[in-house]
């Protein structure tokens, strides 16, 4: 993952102690917070490594603020609740409604957005930029595949509803996909549900099959 969302972030285990650190670009670190809300898998993990940041805290030599009324304001601005690991962990979101992590970012419920189709099957919600990242969310209906395509950046990819494969593995709600330049994928939407996924990637999308390239030029990439 490159220094847009995060230096050295390789993988899961990376990515969650960045989130732990608050050292992720924004939208990456409201995707790993939906995570831990729909997943209860890595909440021990992240409240871990949460307590150890803060006890390592505590063990620092005190040092005096610069401009302390200015961040104190800034705190105070800032109306977005701050969710710790043990206050995630009792949350359950029904489908289509947004994880509480991403509201800041998502205003409505999902069927209540602007949805554009790309392709039959697949429709698209750019979500714009957001420290220095792109933000979409995905619906690809049950049983249908996205085009095949590679990144020309690092593509974090989270599970709201239902699940897809590729050649990577399976992936179901509230799962992280990684994606990267080497990567060229054909992600498929499970049969009997459809899947929809929130998406924070560097960089372009690059269409690599005859589909692909047959509709790229109509897909504004």
């Amino acid at each position: 993952m490159s220094s847009a969302m995060e230096r050295n972030v390789t993988g899961l285990d990376e990515l969650l102690a960045s989130y732990a650190a608050g050292t992720l670009a924004s939208p990456a670190q409201a995707l790993v917070g939906a995570h831990l809300e729909l997943c209860e898998t890595n909440r021990d993990y992240v409240a871990s490594l949460e307590a150890l940041a803060a006890t390592g805290l505590e063990d620092s030599a005190p040092e005096p603020f610069k401009d302390r009324d200015g961040m104190l304001s800034a705190i105070f601005a800032d109306d977005e609740p701050i969710l710790h690991a043990e206050e995630r962990a009792t949350e359950v979101q029904p489908d289509h409604k947004v994880p509480a992590s991403l509201t800041g970012i998502i205003d409505r419920p999902l069927d209540q957005l602007p949805w554009r189709t790309l392709i039959p099957g697949v429709r698209e919600v750019k979500l714009g930029e957001h420290d220095g990242c792109n933000v979409s969310l995905l619906w690809v209906r049950g049983g249908k595949a996205m085009p095949s395509h590679t990144h020309h950046g690092t593509e974090l990819t989270l599970i709201l509803q239902g699940g897809f494969t590729d050649s990577e593995g399976h992936y179901a709600r509230g799962d992280i996909a990684f994606a990267d330049h080497e990567t060229d994928h054909k992600p498929v939407a499970d049969e009997g549900e459809d899947c929809i996924c929130f998406a924070v990637t560097e960089g372009r999308l690059r269409l690599t099959g005859p589909v692909g390239r047959f509709f790229a030029p109509f897909l504004g990439r």
